[in-house]
C-alpha cells in the first residue's frame, strides 16, 4: 500500500474527533475515494462504521468514537439525547448499545447499527461537551422514559436527574407536556405516584453536589440514630459515623412529620447536628459548606458519643 501523502496525514491528525471522520472530510483533505475504499477493506487500517463515516484505525470501537460517529451521521444540528446525555451531565450511568440521536423532522436518514435516530420538530438547545451536542437533562430523561417498559427501571430513571440536582420534577412534567405524547401515559402516572418524594430526591441531589466541593469524607444517607440501648432518637439526611455528625436538610426536618423533628434529642445525646433550610441548599452553598466543614472539625475534637446509626444507605447510587 502506498505511503500516505501529506494531505492524508493532515486528515488523520484530528484528535478532537476521536479518530472518527467522514468520507467528505477525507476527500476535502485530498484523500482519493480509491484510497479510502482501499484502507476500509477487510484487513485494512480503517473501518467504515456507517454510511460516509470512517474510523481511522481498526481497533475496538470506543464509546466516544460511537458518539462522534453518531453526530457525524446525524449531521449539523443533531443532538445526542438519552443515557449518553445524562452521563455528559455527570450522572454515572452505563450507556446502552445504541446512541440516541435527535435530528430535525425533515431529515431523511434512518437508524443504523449503533445509532438510534429520532426525528423531532423540537430540537433542544444543546449542552456542549467535548465538542458534542447533548440534550438538556429533562429532555434526555423523558426521551428515554417514553421507551422504558419496566416500572422499577422507569422509577429509577426519573429519579436520577433529580437526585443529581440537574432538574426538578416540574421540569420533567413540563418536558413531558411539551413533547410527543406517544408512550407518555406510564411516565405521567409514575411522576404522579412519586409525588412529594421527588422534592426530597432533589434536595439530596443538591446535597451531593454541594459535598463534592467540601473536603469531607463521604457520608451515608437517610439513617436513624439510636442511643446506646438501640432506641431511635432521631433521623438525619446525611451521617458521618466516625465523628457522629448529622446533617438535616430535607423538608421533614422543618415540617411536622417524622422523628427528624426530634433534633433536641440528637443534640442531647452528643450528636453534632447541622440543620439547613431547603432554600439555603440553593442560595447559600458556600455558607453551608463552611458550616459542615467547621462542624466536622469540632465533632472530631470531642469524644465520640455512644450512638449508632441504623438503616444506612451508601452515598452512591
Amino acid at each position: 500500500m502506498a505511503r500516505l501523502t501529506s494531505a492524508e496525514l493532515t486528515a488523520l491528525g484530528a484528535p478532537d474527533t476521536n479518530g472518527v471522520t467522514t468520507s467528505a472530510r477525507l476527500r476535502n483533505a485530498g484523500v482519493t475515494p480509491h484510497a479510502i475504499a482501499s484502507r476500509c477493506r477487510a484487513g485494512g487500517p480503517w473501518r467504515r462504521l456507517l454510511p460516509g463515516i470512517i474510523q481511522l484505525d481498526d481497533g475496538e470501537l470506543s464509546r466516544p468514537q460511537k458518539l462522534r460517529a453518531a453526530t457525524f451521521y446525524g449531521g449539523a444540528g443533531s443532538v445526542v439525547s438519552g443515557i449518553d446525555a445524562l452521563q455528559a451531565h455527570g450522572v454515572p450511568v452505563l450507556p446502552p448499545a445504541q446512541v440516541h440521536t435527535l435530528v430535525a423532522l425533515h431529515r431523511r436518514i434512518h437508524s443504523q447499527d449503533f445509532v438510534h435516530l429520532e426525528r423531532t420538530s423540537r430540537l433542544p438547545e444543546p449542552f456542549w461537551h467535548n465538542g458534542i451536542a447533548f440534550a438538556p437533562p429533562a429532555r434526555a430523561t423523558i426521551d428515554i422514559a417514553r421507551r422504558e417498559t419496566t416500572p422499577e427501571r422507569l422509577r429509577r430513571l426519573l429519579a436520577l436527574p433529580i437526585y443529581y440536582g440537574l432538574c426538578t420534577s416540574d421540569d420533567l412534567r413540563a418536558e413531558l407536556d411539551a413533547g410527543n405524547q406517544r408512550g407518555t401515559a406510564s411516565v405521567r402516572e409514575m411522576l404522579r405516584n412519586l409525588g412529594g418524594s421527588m422534592g426530597e430526591t432533589y434536595l439530596q441531589g443538591l446535597a451531593r453536589e454541594l459535598l463534592e466541593e467540601v473536603p469531607l469524607p463521604p457520608p451515608v444517607w437517610n439513617v436513624t440514630v439510636c442511643d446506646v440501648l438501640g432506641r431511635p432518637i432521631g433521623m438525619v439526611d446525611a451521617w458521618w459515623d466516625e465523628v457522629a455528625l448529622g446533617w438535616q436538610f430535607g423538608a421533614g426536618a422543618w415540617g411536622t412529620r417524622g422523628p427528624k423533628m426530634n433534633h433536641l434529642a440528637l443534640v442531647a445525646a452528643g450528636v453534632v447536628l447541622v440543620r439547613t433550610q431547603p432554600d439555603q441548599m440553593r442560595e447559600q452553598v458556600r455558607r453551608v459548606a463552611q458550616e459542615l466543614t467547621s462542624a466536622f472539625a469540632n465533632a472530631a475534637k470531642r469524644r465520640r458519643p455512644r450512638v449508632r446509626a441504623l438503616g444506612s444507605v451508601p452515598a452512591t447510587v
